[in-house]
C-alpha cells in the first residue's frame, strides 16, 4: 500500500498535469472578442486583485471579492480573461504570503479550472454577452438565473479542490470539510452569487458607468465588513487572553482555598456551608443576583486568610492571647489576598468585615450598625451559625434550635436584628439541613471556576 508521502506525491503530479491541460484549454477556447471592451477589462482584472487583497479566513476557508469579479469576468467577457484573471490574482497573492510549493501549485490549478469551467458554460448557453443578437438573452432573467448558477458551480468546484487538497496533503476529512467550512458559509454564497447576477444584469442593461458605480460601493462595503469582522477577531482574541489571565489569578486564589482545605478538613466544609447560606439569605432578603452572588462568594473564601497561619494555632484547641492576635488578622490577610484579583474588590470588603459587630466591639475596623456591609452582616450571621452546629468544632455542637436561640441572644449585639430573624425564619421554613456542606465540599464547583473567570474579564474588556 503505499504511504502517505507517496500519494502525496502523486496528487501533486495529477495537479500540476491538470494544471497544464487547463491552461492548453485556455487557450484552445480563447477568443480575441473576449478582450473587449477595454474598460471592462481593467475594471474586473482590478477588482480580481483588490478584491484579492481586501480578504479575509473564516472557518479556515478564505472569504474575498475576487471571486465575484472573477464570475462577472467569465460571464462578460469569457474563459480566457477569467482564468487569465485569476492566476494573476493567485501569482501575486501566493507571492505575499510566501506559501509553499504545494500551496503554489493548489492555488494555481485551482484558479485555472474554476473560472475554466465557468467561462466554458456561460458561453454554451448565452453566447458572446457583447453580441448585439444576444441581447435578448442577456438583459433579462435568464442571464442573472445563468449568472447565479455559474457562480453556484464554480464555487462548489473550487471547494472540491480545496477540501480533496486538505484531505490528502493533512489529512482532513471531507465530512468534517463539508459541515465546518462549506455549510456555514453557504448562505452568504448565495446572497453574493445573487449579487453578482444583479451586477451583470445592470451592465447588460445600463452599461459600464452602473457597473463601475455598483463595484466602487461594494468595494467601500467589503472594506467595512473585512474591517468590521478583523475588529471582531481580535475583540474574541482579546477576550480569551483576558479570560485566560482571569483563569490563573483566581486558578491561585482556588488553590489556596483548596491547600486550606487539605491543612484543615473542617475549612473545606465550612466554606461551603457558610456559602450557601449566605446566598440564600441573601435570597432571602430581597438582594439581587449580584449581591447573591457576592455573599456566597465571600462566604465561600471568607477564611482564606487561615492561610498564613501555622499548623499549631490552625489546629490548637487552646490558645493564647498572642494567638488570637495573629488569628484577627486573617480578615485584613484574606481580603488583601482576595481584592488583589481584579472584579473582587466588594467580595474583599466583605471578607475584612465580617468580624464587625453591630455594636461597635467587633474588628478591625470597629464599625458600627449598616456602616458594615451587608454582605459582611450576612457572613457573620451564617459563620457563626454554622460554627455553633458543626460536628468538628472545638466545643460539643449545638442543635439547630439551640443555635438559632444563641442568634437571638446576640442579636443587636453581634449580629444584625432583622438578619438574624430573616435567617431564622429561612432555615425553619426550608429545614436544618438543606443548606449544610458535604464534608468533602467541591470547592471548584461551588466557586464557578470558569464563570468567575469570565465574569472577572469582563472589566478589561468593557474599558
Amino acid at each position: 500500500m503505499p504511504s502517505a508521502r507517496t500519494n502525496r506525491r502523486i496528487y501533486w503530479l495529477a495537479e500540476g498535469l491538470i494544471l497544464v491541460a487547463a491552461l492548453a484549454a485556455t487557450v484552445r477556447y480563447s477568443r480575441q472578442q473576449e478582450w473587449h471592451p477595454l474598460l471592462l477589462v481593467c475594471l474586473l482584472l482590478s477588482l480580481a486583485l483588490v478584491g484579492q487583497r481586501l480578504s479575509v479566513t473564516l472557518r479556515n476557508q478564505q472569504v474575498t471579492g475576487a471571486f465575484l469579479a472573477l464570475v462577472l469576468t467569465m460571464a462578460l467577457l469569457g474563459p480566457g480573461p477569467a482564468v487569465l484573471f485569476g492566476v494573476v490574482a493567485m501569482v501575486v497573492t501566493s507571492a505575499l504570503r510566501r506559501l509553499s510549493l504545494s500551496e503554489w501549485l493548489n492555488n494555481l490549478t485551482n484558479f485555472t479550472i474554476f473560472p475554466l469551467a465557468g467561462g466554458l458554460i456561460v458561453r454554451a448557453l448565452i453566447g458572446d454577452v457583447h453580441d448585439p443578437r444576444n441581447h435578448h438573452m442577456t438583459q433579462g432573467a435568464t442571464f442573472a438565473l445563468v449568472v447565479l448558477g455559474v457562480f453556484m458551480v464554480t464555487n462548489a468546484i473550487n471547494f472540491i479542490l480545496i477540501a480533496v487538497d486538505n484531505r490528502i496533503v493533512v489529512d482532513r476529512s471531507l465530512r468534517s470539510q463539508v459541515s465546518e467550512a462549506f455549510i456555514p458559509l453557504l448562505p452568504g454564497q448565495i446572497a453574493t452569487a445573487a449579487l453578482a447576477a444583479i451586477l451583470a444584469v445592470g451592465y447588460t442593461n445600463l452599461g459600464f458607468p452602473a457597473l463601475l458605480g455598483a463595484i466602487l460601493l461594494l468595494l467601500i462595503f467589503q472594506y467595512l465588513a473585512i474591517a468590521l469582522l478583523r475588529s471582531e477577531d481580535r475583540a474574541d482574541q482579546l477576550e480569551a487572553r483576558s479570560i485566560h489571565l482571569a483563569s490563573l489569578q483566581l486558578g491561585v486564589l482556588t488553590t489556596l482555598v483548596e491547600t486550606l482545605a487539605l491543612r484543615d478538613r473542617g475549612t473545606a466544609r465550612h466554606a461551603a456551608a457558610v456559602a450557601r447560606y449566605a446566598g440564600e439569605l441573601a435570597r432571602e432578603v430581597g438582594c439581587s443576583e449580584t449581591d447573591q452572588d457576592l455573599a456566597h462568594t465571600a462566604g465561600l473564601l471568607h477564611d482564606i486568610g487561615k492561610f498564613a497561619l501555622p499548623d499549631r494555632i490552625l489546629h490548637a484547641d487552646v490558645l493564647s492571647d498572642e494567638d488570637w492576635a495573629v488569628i484577627r488578622r486573617h480578615p485584613q490577610d484574606g481580603a488583601t489576598l482576595v481584592g488583589r484579583l481584579d472584579g473582587y474588590g466588594p467580595v474583599a470588603d466583605a471578607i475584612l468585615y465580617h468580624h464587625e459587630h453591630v455594636d461597635g466591639s467587633g474588628y478591625p475596623a470597629g464599625l458600627i450598625g449598616n456602616e458594615i456591609p451587608l454582605a459582611s452582616r450576612i457572613l457573620a450571621i451564617c459563620s457563626t451559625y454554622d460554627t455553633l452546629t458543626a460536628r468538628e468544632s472545638y466545643r460539643s455542637p449545638m442543635t439547630p434550635q439551640d443555635a438559632m436561640s444563641e442568634l437571638r441572644r446576640v442579636a443587636g449585639r453581634q449580629l444584625d436584628t432583622d438578619l438574624v430573624n430573616s435567617f431564622i425564619a429561612m432555615i425553619e421554613r426550608e429545614g436544618p439541613t438543606k443548606y449544610s456542606g458535604d464534608d468533602d465540599a467541591n470547592f471548584e464547583a461551588e466557586l464557578g471556576f470558569e464563570r468567575r473567570a469570565r465574569q472577572i474579564a469582563q472589566p478589561a474588556l468593557r474599558t
